[in-house]
């Protein structure tokens, strides 16, 4: 019982620890501090814990770092699933393709930019969009739905000042 609660506490710590982490590099400082303290909170207990008879009790070391291990597994797992903050999708393909995609995007209340480019062989269009991370996987889903061909690049975005869809409300 003593090692589960170890490993429990260990997990929630560091699961808390990612969330933390991707809030503040999102710019959500107060809601990381908020965690940071109940974080900091368990790993002094957790820790002192292991630390005391660690000599006459090695297992403890252990259970500590499994928990560790399945912490940083669930925490990404919880941040994925959360998907906190914004990413910006880049699209490129052909002139003729743009505006069907372009429609299609905006029908949805997406905000497009459509930029000119040159390809190796002919002029392209580069559509660009900034959106909630949340909506990245379906919004390649429709994208390569409606051109199957087209070349989609997304990265994740800290601050978009302006712009269409993305004002809270």
């Amino acid at each position: 019982m003593f090692y589960l609660l170890i490993f429990c506490a260990k997990v929630f710590e560091v699961s808390l620890m990612t969330l933390r982490s991707v809030l503040v590099n999102r710019g959500e400082k107060v809601y990381g501090a908020l965690i940071g303290i109940v974080e900091i909170s368990i790993w002094i207990v957790v820790a002192s814990t292991v630390l005391t008879g660690v000599e006459e009790d090695p297992f403890k070391m252990v259970v500590y770092a499994l928990g560790f291990a399945v912490g940083i597994y669930l925490g990404s797992t919880i941040e994925e699933k959360l998907a906190i903050g914004l990413v910006t999708i880049q699209v490129i393909v052909s002139n003729d393709e743009e505006e069907q995609l372009s429609n299609t995007l905006r029908e949805q209340g997406i905000g497009v930019t459509v930029l000119c480019g040159q390809g190796l062989k002919e002029e392209k269009k580069i559509l660009i969009l900034h959106i909630q991370r949340k909506m990245k996987n379906s919004v390649i889903k429709q994208i390569t739905k409606t051109i199957p061909g087209a070349v989609i690049s997304a990265s994740d975005l800290k601050t978009v000042h302006g712009g269409y869809g993305l004002i809270k409300k």
